[in-house]
C-alpha cells in the first residue's frame, strides 16, 4: 500500500464518477494512456483489479475490491484536501502565534501588532502572556518582548532605548540636564525594590548617587503625586510620563539626566526555528512601531512643555 499515490486515488474517483477512462482523462487534463497507467499502478499496489473493463464505449464497472479502495480513498482525498487548505491558511498567516510581553510593550507596541495582524489575517489565533522580568524564558513562545538581555538559544532585534527622566518640584534643580551626582542623598520617591527598581538604583549608584528614599509606593501616578506634594523627586521611565499631565504641570519640572539611565527594549524569538508568516509579520510591525515610538520619545523630550533642556 505504500506505493498508492493520491493521484491514483483521485484518478480512480474520477473514473467511477465519469464512467469511462476517456471522460475521466478529459476531466483531469490527462491523456487516456496516463489514466490507464495510473490505474494499472494502483491495481498492482492493491493486488487486484479495481475496475471491470467491458471494452468499447460501454462504461467500466467498479469491482468489489475497487469499492473498498474507493471508500477509503475518498477519505484520504478529503484529508489531503483539508491538509492543503490548512497549509495554505498557515502560509497566508491564519495560524497561531504565542507572544510574551511586558507592560511597556503591551501598552505601546503590542496593540499595533495585534490590530494589524487581525486586520491582515482575520483567521489568526493570537495568544498573549505576561513574562516574569526576573527570569524570562522564551520556552514555546514564538516571540518575546523584554527590556533586557536574556540567555538561551535565541535571536533578537533591538527595538528602542527608553530613557529615565528626573521628575522634581519646580525650581528644585538648576535648569537644563541634571547630573546624576546631584541626586546623592537627595530625598526621593521610588518604587518598591522590584527587579527593575533595584537595577535603576544600581545605575544611579554607579554614576555617584545614592538618593535618600523617603517613600516607596507602587504606581507611577502615585509617585508623581508625591513629587508634586514636595516630599522629594523621582526617577521614572519615559513610559511612566507618556500621555500624562506632568509635562504641563507648573508645579513640576522634568529633566534629562547626565549620564542618562536607559533600558533597551528587545524582541526575541527562538534561534533555529522556522518562523511562521505570522511571526515574521509581527516582527516587521513591531520594528516599525518601535521606530515611530523612538521618534515620539525624542520629540517629547525635546519639546515637552516643562522639560528643562
Amino acid at each position: 500500500m505504500v506505493d498508492v499515490e493520491l493521484r491514483h486515488l483521485r484518478t480512480m474517483a474520477a473514473i467511477a464518477e465519469e464512467g469511462t477512462f476517456g471522460r475521466a482523462a478529459v476531466r483531469l487534463g490527462y491523456t487516456q494512456s496516463s489514466v490507464s497507467q495510473q490505474i494499472a499502478a494502483l491495481e498492482k499496489a492493491v493486488g487486484g483489479a479495481v475496475f471491470d473493463r467491458p471494452g468499447g464505449p460501454r462504461p467500466v464497472r467498479i469491482t468489489p475490491l475497487g469499492e473498498v479502495v474507493l471508500a477509503h480513498g475518498r477519505g484520504l482525498l478529503t484529508k489531503a484536501e483539508a491538509l492543503g487548505d490548512a497549509v495554505d491558511r498557515f502560509r497566508a498567516g491564519s495560524g497561531r502565534i504565542d507572544i510574551g510581553t511586558f507592560q511597556g510593550a503591551t501598552n505601546l507596541i503590542l496593540p499595533a501588532v495585534v490590530r494589524r495582524l487581525l486586520s491582515e489575517h482575520p483567521g489568526c489565533d493570537i495568544r498573549l502572556s505576561e513574562v516574569e522580568p526576573e527570569n524570562p524564558q522564551i520556552g514555546d513562545l514564538d516571540l518575546l518582548f523584554h527590556y533586557g538581555r536574556i540567555e538561551g538559544d535565541v535571536e533578537h532585534v533591538e527595538l528602542l532605548d527608553e530613557p529615565y527622566l528626573l521628575v522634581a518640584g519646580a525650581g528644585a534643580f538648576p535648569d537644563g540636564p541634571v547630573r546624576v551626582k546631584l541626586l546623592d542623598d537627595a530625598p526621593m520617591v521610588a518604587w518598591p525594590p522590584t527587579h527593575h527598581q533595584t537595577w535603576l538604583e544600581r545605575e544611579l549608584a554607579g554614576a555617584g548617587a545614592r538618593p535618600r528614599i523617603v517613600f516607596r509606593t507602587a504606581g507611577h501616578e502615585t509617585i508623581v503625586s508625591m513629587v508634586r506634594a514636595g516630599i522629594g523627586s523621582a526617577v521614572l521611565p519615559w513610559l511612566a510620563l507618556h500621555g500624562s499631565d506632568a509635562w504641563s504641570d507648573d508645579r513640576l519640572s522634568i529633566h534629562q539626566l547626565r549620564p542618562s539611565p536607559a533600558t533597551t527594549w528587545y524582541l526575541y524569538w527562538p534561534a533555529g526555528r522556522t518562523q511562521s508568516p505570522l511571526a515574521t509579520r509581527a516582527i516587521d510591525i513591531a520594528v516599525e512601531g518601535a521606530k515611530e515610538l523612538a521618534g515620539q520619545i525624542s520629540v517629547n523630550i525635546a519639546t515637552g512643555d516643562h522639560i528643562d533642556r
